[in-house]
């Protein structure tokens, strides 16, 4: 972790928090509902920094775990129930209707969802997006045997995610991953499969969530292993391989696949070199390799020829703002389907603080800051609309249940249910950072 990483993860949470307590900080003021507080971060015993300016105290706390305004007249995670024990005052939030207050609690969910899309419109119209068209593939994919394990095969070429149109390599190979099925061209026939649930947990396992398929390139020789097969063998750099025991080969994935059945023998290697064709006899390691990397330019040559710039007027950028925020949103909601899965085990991916500070690039990358701000506003928005105490979720079920039932929630009830919600929120957060610390001090992040 370096301080630049650290230094992009608190910009942007700091934005992300200040901007959802505006959410419910304006239409409180609006309503004329007294904020108490308004924070940056949290202050147990101490704030680093306050400040009274009229009613509300303004600080930054200590504890760097999110944000919060306190609203008089409301059960909140601060447990304060003294005030509540009085008659309430007009200025309170429990004297409001409870339309106001409805508004009120959705207001930071509100601020996030329209901050995701301000982003996305605005780095779709400056930035553009840039991908790689599954569809310029041209030779299909070549494909690992975890991704064959979910039903994919080599020379696919990828149609459709969830009946959905996918033609971004990017979003694809992590879409893929919470799928129910695919559509494929397969020798020229479209074929859909169900997604195999112990393929993912493979992929997830193998930490391939991004390479458990990608296009298919020749095999030419970079670097060579030393008293290797290859070495021993008379390979040299620039060698393009074509051939095995007589077979035709034109791809490398057709290559490992061929010395996986040939592990600990001699194979005759047939390669092009300087116009001629070679044989070659190399004995086989007992891993099925012969001791040679691949030419990265050539795999990079095959890739970039599929790579899209696409660019967006202002007009455009707008609903693509929009699209992209639904799209992230989507994705996030899917997640459950392997986070919560006994068999994909994906609850062991999960990341805190810590391992999302570890993604963050160590160089200031203000694209990559951006995004990864916009995906996180979504984030937020998402788990604060979950409907436990503790959460805007819990507040906004308890008022809901008030305008539908015409009675309000007893004020016990509610107080039990905050506290229930306050503790499992605190359970969750030490899991989360405690696993976090045992991947930091165990290298496995």
């Amino acid at each position: 972790m370096t301080l630049i990483q650290l230094f992009q993860f608190i910009l942007s949470i700091s934005i992300l928090v200040i901007l959802h307590e505006l959410g419910h900080f304006i239409p409180a003021k609006l309503f004329k509902t007294k904020v108490e507080k308004f924070y940056l971060f949290f202050d147990p015993w101490f704030s680093l920094v306050k400040k009274k300016i009229g009613d509300t105290e303004y600080g930054i706390g200590w504890l760097p775990f999110g944000g919060y305004v306190k609203i008089a007249g409301m059960v909140d995670e601060s447990m304060d129930t003294e005030q509540l024990k009085k008659p309430a005052e007009p200025w309170e939030f429990r004297s409001k209707p409870a339309w106001q207050r409805l508004i009120i609690m959705m207001g930071g969910v509100t601020v996030n969802f329209f901050l995701a899309w301000f982003i996305y419109s605005a780095l779709s119209f400056f930035n553009g997006e840039k991908y790689h068209d599954n569809s310029k593939f041209e030779n299909g994919i070549a494909v690992s045997d975890e991704g064959r394990k979910m039903g994919l095969q080599t020379g696919d070429k990828i149609l459709k995610i969830d009946g959905k149109t996918a033609d971004r390599f990017e979003t694809s190979t992590v879409n893929m991953l919470f799928a129910d099925e695919v559509t494929v061209l397969r020798k020229g026939k479209e074929v859909t499969f169900p997604v195999n649930e112990n393929g993912v947990a493979d992929v997830l396992k193998a930490n391939e969530a991004k390479a458990y398929f990608s296009p298919r390139f020749p095999v030419v020789v970079d670097s060579i292993l030393p008293k290797s097969g290859a070495e021993i063998g008379g390979l040299t750099k620039g060698d393009k391989i074509v051939g095995i025991n007589g077979k035709s080969i034109q791809y490398f994935d057709q290559l490992s696949d061929e010395l996986k059945n040939l592990k600990n023998q001699e194979a005759v290697i047939s390669v092009v070199r300087n116009n001629q064709t070679l044989n070659n006899t190399i004995k086989v390691s007992n891993d099925g390799t012969i001791g040679f990397f691949p030419n990265k330019k050539i795999q990079l040559a095959e890739f970039d020829k599929a790579a899209v710039n696409k660019k967006y007027s202002f007009l455009e950028a707008i609903p693509r703002g929009f699209t992209r925020t639904i799209d992230v949103l989507t994705m996030q909601i899917k997640q459950f389907k392997i986070v919560f899965n006994t068999t994909t085990e994906g609850y062991k991916k999960v990341s805190g603080p810590i391992g999302i500070i570890k993604q963050m690039p160590e160089t200031i990358n203000w694209e990559f800051f951006w995004s990864f701000t916009a995906m996180f506003s979504v984030w937020l928005a998402f788990l604060n609309l979950i409907p436990i105490p503790g959460l805007d979720g819990g507040h906004v079920v308890f008022t809901l249940w008030e305008m539908i039932t015409g009675k309000p929630v007893p004020q016990k009830v509610l107080e039990n249910a905050q506290m229930i919600g306050v503790i499992f929120l605190l359970g969750l957060m030490v899991l989360i950072f405690g696993n976090d610390i045992v991947k930091w001090i165990t290298g496995k992040f």
